[in-house]
C-alpha cells in the first residue's frame, strides 16, 4: 500500500510506502486511519511529536548500524530521512494555516 499526503500549502504531494507513513504517524501521535488530516492547529504538536520520536528512533538505532559496508550491500534509508519531506510539509502547512491529509494511493 502506498500513502500520499496533501495539503493546500504551496508544497508538493508525497507519496510513500505504507509501512513508513504509518511509523510517521504513530511518531506523530496520529491513528494509522488512512483516510484522515491533521488541522492546522494540531500541526504544531504533530511536529514537536515527531521531531522527538526521530530523534529517540535514531538513538535506538545508531548502536545497530553496521560502521563497514561492503560494495555490494545496499544503504538503508533511515526513518528520519524519509521523514524530511514530510516535516517540510507540515511547516509549509502551519505557515499556510492548513490542514494536512493523507490517503491511500
Amino acid at each position: 500500500m502506498l500513502i500520499t499526503f496533501t495539503t493546500r500549502a504551496r508544497y508538493p504531494n508525497i507519496t510513500m510506502f505504507g509501512g513508513v507513513a504509518l511509523q510517521l504517524l504513530k511518531l506523530m501521535g496520529r491513528s494509522e486511519t488512512v483516510p484522515s488530516a491533521i488541522e492546522p492547529e494540531d500541526i504544531p504538536d504533530a511536529l514537536d511529536r515527531l521531531r522527538k520520536g526521530l530523534t529517540i528512533e535514531e538513538e535506538l538505532n545508531a548502536g545497530s548500524q553496521p560502521t563497514d559496508k561492503s560494495d555490494d550491500e545496499e544503504l538503508s534509508v533511515g526513518i528520519g530521512t524519509r521523514a524530511g519531506p514530510l516535516i517540510e510539509m507540515l511547516e509549509a502547512a502551519l505557515k499556510a494555516n492548513v490542514a494536512v491529509m493523507w490517503e491511500a494511493a
